[in-house]
């Protein structure tokens, strides 16, 4: 008998194929022999079609619960972000107009409406101190502010300079308290404030 040498190439993998016969070097099988080959081949395929249906089965599940984990990950992730963009904006806005009040020229009227709206907080009092930056003091003077004017009595309520106090602002101060009204103490309230 000629050994054959050539490899045979098939079109597409055989499915269902059964040998005719024992592996090379066993003896030939009788009828009884071979329906209990044939058991044992059939057996054996069904167990691994049942095993390999039971891993794929289990690799399913654990790909289900890594994707409903995944997904509630960001179920609980997206409104964290949308509360800390939230913050961020307002931070930024926040930053943006300190910038510019900042960077406004300070002027006689702006001096005037930041006393005037402190001393909308000030119950009528005997004596009343209204602290400026030297720099807007002498602005008030130099304009000749009528709001400098209604210090009549020297005692009662007067305009101090005070280092302390930022250009644009004030502290107003009786003998029941003092209100802040310097531009920081205000930015600062702001950044407090509720959203």
């Amino acid at each position: 008998m000629r050994s054959w040498s050539e490899t045979i190439t098939l079109p597409a993998p055989l499915r269902d194929a059964i040998p005719a016969g024992p592996p090379p070097g066993m003896p030939p099988m009788d009828a009884s022999h071979r329906e209990s080959w044939q058991a044992g081949y059939e057996q054996g395929r069904m167990e691994g079609e049942k095993s390999l249906s039971g891993q794929l089965l289990k690799q399913r599940t654990e790909l289900d619960e890594l994707l409903h984990g995944t997904l509630n990950s960001l179920r609980q992730a997206v409104p964290q972000v949308v509360r800390d963009t939230e913050n961020m904006m307002v931070s930024l806005a926040l930053e943006v107009a300190r910038k510019l009040v900042s960077d406004m020229p300070i002027s006689v009227p702006m001096v005037e409406a930041a006393v005037r709206e402190a001393l909308t907080h000030v119950e009528s009092s005997a004596q009343v101190i209204v602290r400026l930056h030297p720099a807007d003091l002498e602005l008030l003077q130099k304009a000749g502010s009528p709001l400098l004017g209604s210090a009549q009595a020297p005692n009662d309520f007067r305009f101090l300079s005070s280092v302390e106090v930022s250009r644009g602002g004030c502290l107003v101060e009786t003998r029941f308290g003092t209100v802040d009204a310097r531009r920081e103490t205000k930015f600062d309230l702001l950044k407090k404030a509720p959203l």
